[in-house]
């Protein structure tokens, strides 16, 4: 029988600086295993909320809702602006109203009314900085602050987005020649309001606010404007109307002349009229 030769094996040993780099990344492993879960709390990452504030909305209705969404006593946010330091123009006077941009805002247990704010007001200094709502208000002389307020009127006023350019075009045809603008949402806006009923006595309020006795735009803005009514307030439908009044939802009239805006008008009233017959209510209502 023939025998092959084999050489002795030898077995394989760790050096001692082996030995410790083998020790060292056992702990670094065993570290990562306890270190990852206390890093993490044990728990997946806070998923943001949302909160929603709608066009059109005024700064009291967004104060409350922030209060609301971060469960804090009534007031709160509202006592937040004098110290929150918000971007705001020196025309606002630190008043955001008109800056508290409509959209939908992340919110997690970390959100205070203070950030909230910022980002609304950064959201609305970004949307008036964009390039056509920059351009128009150029085109018009106007600052983004006199975009914001004239396009709150434009979100008030409007019925739908349809009509937003010109109802912008009934605004600027009205300040070129040097008339009041009449409009009800700045007596709304006054008042702590919102109807369509305007009386006689409404339209002699003494308000920086009645658009009925002073001329030029209100003092501020009386909402939250969204981005189409900025881009209306500054690209404004062409036409020559100065008059318009919703008759019903979704039929706003346009006039050049004051006869035909009241034959507009006593539709208005006809059909407020015959629906109080069977509601039990009524009111007028023109611009």
């Amino acid at each position: 029988m023939r025998h092959e030769y084999r050489p002795p094996q030898r077995r394989s040993r760790l050096t001692r600086r082996g030995r410790l780099a083998l020790f060292l990344g056992m702990l670094l492993a065993l570290g990562a295993v306890v270190l990852i879960p206390l890093l993490w709390g044990g728990e997946e990452p806070e998923k943001p909320r949302q909160l929603v504030i709608p066009e059109g909305w005024r700064a009291p209705q967004v104060y409350a809702a922030v209060d609301r969404e971060l469960k804090l006593p009534a007031g709160s946010t509202k006592a937040t602006v004098a110290t929150a330091a918000l971007d705001l123009p020196a025309e606002a006077k630190g008043n955001p109203e008109g800056y508290l941009f409509p959209a939908a805002y992340p919110v997690t247990s970390k959100t205070t009314p203070a950030t909230l704010l910022a980002h609304m007001v950064r959201t609305a200094n970004q949307k008036l900085a964009t390039r056509a709502v920059a351009d128009g208000a150029k085109a018009h002389g106007m600052t983004p602050y006199q975009t914001a307020t004239l396009a709150s009127v434009v979100q008030a006023e409007a019925d739908r987005r349809a009509d937003m350019g010109k109802v912008a075009r009934v605004v600027h045809n009205r300040l070129a020649r040097s008339m009041p603008l009449q409009m009800d949402s700045t007596i709304n806006y006054a008042l702590n309001r919102s109807t369509v009923d305007t009386t006689l006595a409404d339209t002699r309020i003494d308000s920086p606010f009645n658009s009925y006795e002073r001329q030029g735009l209100p003092p501020t803005p009386i909402d939250s404007p969204g981005l189409e009514a900025m881009g209306a307030a500054v690209a404004p439908t062409p036409g020559d109307w100065l008059f318009f009044v919703i008759v019903e939802p979704g039929d706003t009239r346009f006039s050049t002349t004051y006869e035909e805006h009241k034959k507009h008008v006593a539709d208005f009233n006809r059909i407020r009229a015959q629906a109080g017959s069977r509601a039990g209510q009524g009111g007028a209502a023109g611009k």
